[in-house]
């Protein structure tokens, strides 16, 4: 049987079977949709990452219309309509064969890498070390050490170093830069030595290295191994250092203390197989993995546990340092993001944690609650992770991403009515800090908001100040300057100063994606990320 030939259509006739406007109308509309809602979710204080979303959603949708016009609407022949049906799905199938997503930036851009590579931590070879390493002493402690997350207060804050600013004349020098394995961990330093944690197959490691030369100096492995495509692969959490013992927890849960000498394994607690968990099941109320770094206070190792999904919970465990066993457990909250501090209100001593919804404060002592304040999330979408920071005069400034931005609140503790909190102000359009956290000095508090570096004056939340992008990165105030390390590995340094934003130098330390905190051991300074490591001087 022969086939009627098409017959081929006039302009006229193709004009008026057009039902809609021309496919560069639409995606031209849809450029414009993008970029409004992109402007609108950031000026009322929006979350970058939400507003890349919503570009993806709309530039999807429209998309898609448009490719149902020119497939079933369009006057264009059959011919050509079965090539917008055939080429872009093909288009799509042959990328999706070659590439995956690797991992996502702050702002959930992904990054693409060849389907069939391995990750660079699975490239790595296994950590060795070398016969004539010299002895490591981390029970012998100095004024330049930086022995746990955030610094000797976890507060981002270091005093008694005093650095050149003028970054033309005297540049930082480097002494070393090597490759490691992948974790968001930072460097926790004592006596020369540096300890962290890393992935490096299905190892997740606790390496200890030297500050001069690099050199890894010991090694502690087990076989576990987290990765998710928005928080990447590996271990997230510092080590802490303390009385020549290493402490350190693991993305999957796994608390470890290791002799400080040669990382040997002095014991362990499986968090998750305690509460009858897997990680599926614990990847359901925490998402991306234990982040926590251990706390010790005297004879007590303290870090959140939460548990399942719908509970029961504990906010904060402590378990002896010398036996593992458990002291005390207080709190029914989920674990969030963020590791417990030692502070102070109303001149008594307590724990304070950033759990999945609410902050809380703990007995030293015996765990009980204190007092608790309300501060919405969930470990599995919009998480809590910047750490709190406690203001004079029984204050406390909270800070989040996810458009949240900053609250300053008042603790009290009445004599009828016990331990109240009271919100002083709260701004949602002031300090979004993602994953980062706020350094304070003479009552202003700087921070990357929301990538942004900024400064705010913290009795008001009024902003001072905001200039200067390097995404969702870390920041670490020494003396009257900012050390700023951006998410591409760029390091900056400017002043921490309400008058203004002041830039003194900015180089590029390292290479790739960077949600690691600084570690500042005198004036060597520590920087790495997932896929390499850095030691500068800094003059």
């Amino acid at each position: 049987m022969t086939e009627t030939p098409e017959t081929p259509i006039s302009a006229s006739q193709f004009k008026s079977a057009r039902r809609l406007p021309p496919w560069y109308v639409g995606l031209a509309i849809t450029a414009a949709a993008v970029y409004a809602v992109n402007l609108q979710l950031r000026d009322v204080g929006g979350d970058a990452g939400m507003a890349n979303v919503m570009s993806y959603i709309l530039f999807g949708g429209s998309s898609a219309i448009v490719w149902g016009w020119l497939v079933f609407f369009s006057g264009y022949s059959r011919k050509a309509r079965r090539r917008f049906v055939i080429v872009p799905v093909v288009a799509v199938a042959l990328f999706f064969a070659c590439f995956r997503i690797l991992r996502t930036s702050g702002t959930l851009v992904p990054e693409f890498t060849w389907r069939w590579a391995a990750a660079p931590d699975q490239r790595l070879p296994a950590a060795v070390v070398k016969d004539d390493v010299g002895v490591v002493d981390l029970l012998t402690t100095t004024e330049q050490d930086f022995p746990q997350f955030l610094g000797p207060h976890r507060s981002a804050v270091v005093s008694g170093v005093d650095l050149a600013r003028d970054w033309d004349a005297n540049p930082p020098r480097l002494a070393w830069r090597q490759p490691i394995g992948a974790a968001w961990s930072a460097f926790a330093a004592v006596n020369g030595f540096a300890v962290t944690m890393e992935q490096r197959g299905d190892a997740e490691l606790v390496t200890c290295y030297s500050i001069q030369s690099g050199e890894l100096q010991w090694s502690h492995g087990i076989k576990a191994r987290h990765a998710t495509i928005p928080g990447f692969v590996g271990p997230r959490s510092t080590p802490t250092v303390d009385g020549g013992q290493v402490f350190a927890l693991g993305a999957t849960g796994v608390l470890r203390c290791l002799d400080g000498k040669d990382g040997t394994l002095l014991w362990q607690r499986d968090l998750l197989s305690e509460q009858g968990l897997d990680r599926t099941m614990d990847a359901k109320g925490v998402t991306w993995g234990r982040a926590a770094s251990p706390l010790v206070v005297d004879e007590k190792v303290i870090i959140p546990v939460g548990g399942p999904q719908l509970g029961p919970w504990i906010a904060l465990a402590a378990f002896d340092r010398d036996t593992h066993e458990t002291i005390w457990e207080g709190g029914d909250y989920q674990a969030g993001y963020s590791s417990p501090t030692l502070v102070e209100f109303a001149g008594v001593a307590q724990l304070l944690i950033v759990n999945q919804d609410f902050v809380s404060s703990h007995d030293v002592e015996t765990g009980e609650v204190l007092w608790e304040h309300d501060w919405p999330g969930s470990s599995s979408m919009d998480a809590n992770v910047a750490q709190p920071v406690v203001i004079p005069g029984d204050r406390l400034l909270l800070s989040k991403g996810y458009g949240v931005g900053a609250e300053l609140v008042q603790i009290i503790n009445d004599e009828d009515e016990g331990w109240v909190t009271k919100t002083i102000w709260k701004n949602n359009r002031v300090m979004k800090t993602k994953f980062t956290n706020l350094a304070t000095k003479d009552g202003y508090a700087y921070g990357l908001d929301d990538g942004v570096l900024s400064c705010i004056e913290i009795d008001s939340g009024r902003r001072q100040w905001k200039r200067g992008r390097y995404g969702q990165g870390q920041i670490l105030m020494v003396g009257d300057s900012l050390l700023v390390m951006a998410e591409d590995g760029r390091l900056a340094m400017a002043a921490a100063s309400p008058d203004g934003y002041q830039l003194f130098g900015e180089m590029q330390a390292i290479d790739g994606q960077t949600w690691n905190n600084l570690c500042l051991y005198g004036h060597y300074l520590l920087v790495r990320n997932a896929d390499e490591a850095a030691c500068y001087e800094l003059p």
